[in-house]
């Protein structure tokens, strides 16, 4: 008697058997067990859970990556915010009313007409005037729905970019008058060859400077429709835009290394007042265009929000409430601070109206803040995923027959030359 498994391969199931076959005449074939796997191509998704566009068999066949779990997985996630929301909704109304901030009849939405950004507008008075302790419950309220960007997990999209955190940067770029490239040729003359990260938009006042001065000389090649063509381009494609405009051949560089990169530094400085070759100029825009590239995305537009505040010197809700101004249309939703922004109004919010309301103690803020609003819950414990290395010693709890529990040192530091592992490694 032998066990035979057998498979069936479709394009959209799987059917599997698994069953005694009989070798001898007394003996008897019989099935063990059997079942079927059905693929649902309706299901799946990419591993970041966005639908696919085509065929999900054809993605098998390339050795693409995709799951019937990570739209599932989202959507999970979603539910787990939207319940985390609600309970620190609950936790916060319930503290303000011991508080006796606000009772049971106070109203906390916006009510009336033209009272549709009409919190907003209470979080921007608050940062320099004083509220009502009702109305600042009301901000608590506002502040609790929207806590900023923060996570711990790695990008896997190049489209979402990098985070940017180069303030001390950017002011001294504002105060010296220096862009990027100015600010990089300085430390390579210092022999400092490391390049910091800039924010998208000082890259960008650096593009718009340069070919604004190098129009002046060459304002037929240099059109508004090619600089329009070159916007989110990478180095490769910024040189093919410029080839089709210019029809360039390339320049051989002459050097390497270090000294490449200081020619490089020292075109982008020269491009601010005088005139460079086409050839020299694609180079240039090549690179700004590359470090633009890096920087965009989902979280190089929050880094430049959070550089915005910072200069400027407000908060999330006064950026808000000059964007609703300009637009009445302007989306909310879509605008995202880091916690760190939120954090910081919080704490300028307190400190203003803690002038006006002594009832606002430090802990109560405390409380509010690291508890209420801003609790992060820990990431879980993984050292279950770790293995026991064989070649360390450890202790380990063991209950002898008696029903004592005793420590027992399993596996042993140095492997002997003895052991079959000696021979087989060679290793010490």
């Amino acid at each position: 008697m032998k066990k035979v498994l057998g498979l069936d391969l479709g394009t959209t199931s799987i059917g599997w058997a698994l069953v005694n076959e009989a070798d001898k005449e007394p003996e008897k074939s019989s099935i063990i067990k059997l079942g079927v796997r059905v693929i649902q191509y309706d299901n799946f998704t990419n591993p970041e859970g966005k639908e696919l566009k085509g065929n999900p068999a054809d993605f098998f066949a390339l050795g693409k990556s995709v799951t019937p779990n990570a739209a599932r997985r989202q959507s999970r996630s979603m539910r787990r915010n939207l319940q985390r929301y609600k309970l620190r909704r609950s936790v916060l109304i319930e503290t303000l009313r011991e508080y006796g901030w606000i009772t049971e009849e106070t109203i906390l939405n916006e009510i009336g007409s033209f009272s549709t950004y009409q919190t907003i507008n209470l979080r921007a008075k608050a940062a320099t005037a004083a509220v009502s302790l009702e109305e600042f419950a009301r901000i608590l309220l506002n502040i609790n729905k929207k806590r900023g960007y923060k996570s711990n997990r790695k990008l896997k999209d190049a489209g979402e970019g990098e985070i940017v955190n180069s303030i001390d940067i950017a002011k001294e770029l504002y105060e010296k008058d220096l862009t990027p490239g100015q600010f990089v040729l300085e430390r390579i003359k210092r022999n400092e060859f490391d390049i910091p990260d800039f924010y998208r938009s000082d890259l960008q006042n650096e593009f718009d400077k340069i070919w604004s001065v190098q129009k002046s000389f060459y304002p037929n090649e240099l059109s508004e429709n090619l600089k329009g063509s070159l916007a989110e381009k990478n180095k490769k494609q910024t040189w093919m835009e410029c080839q089709k405009s210019w029809n360039l051949q390339g320049i051989k560089r002459e050097f390497k290394g270090k000294e490449l990169l200081k020619e490089n530094y020292l075109w982008r400085a020269q491009a601010l007042s005088d005139k460079l070759d086409l050839e020299q100029l694609v180079v240039v825009l090549q690179e700004i265009n590359a470090q633009i590239k890096k920087s965009s995305g989902y979280l190089g537009n929050i880094s430049d929000r959070s550089k915005e505040l910072q200069f400027r010197h407000i908060t999330v809700g006064q950026y808000q409430a000059a964007q609703i101004q300009l637009n009445p249309h302007y989306s909310l939703k879509n605008t995202v601070f880091f916690r760190q922004d939120y954090l910081d109004e919080f704490e300028r919010l307190w400190e203003m109206q803690s002038k006006y309301h002594p009832e606002l103690t430090d802990e109560k803020k405390k409380y509010l803040r690291d508890i209420v609003i801003f609790y992060q819950r820990p990431l879980k414990s993984q050292k279950g995923l770790l293995s026991l290395c064989e070649f360390e010693s450890w202790d380990a709890e063991v209950q002898s027959d008696d029903g004592r529990t005793r420590l027992k040192r399993i596996g042993q530091r140095v492997c002997p030359k003895s052991s079959p592992l000696f021979q087989d490694f060679k290793i010490w």
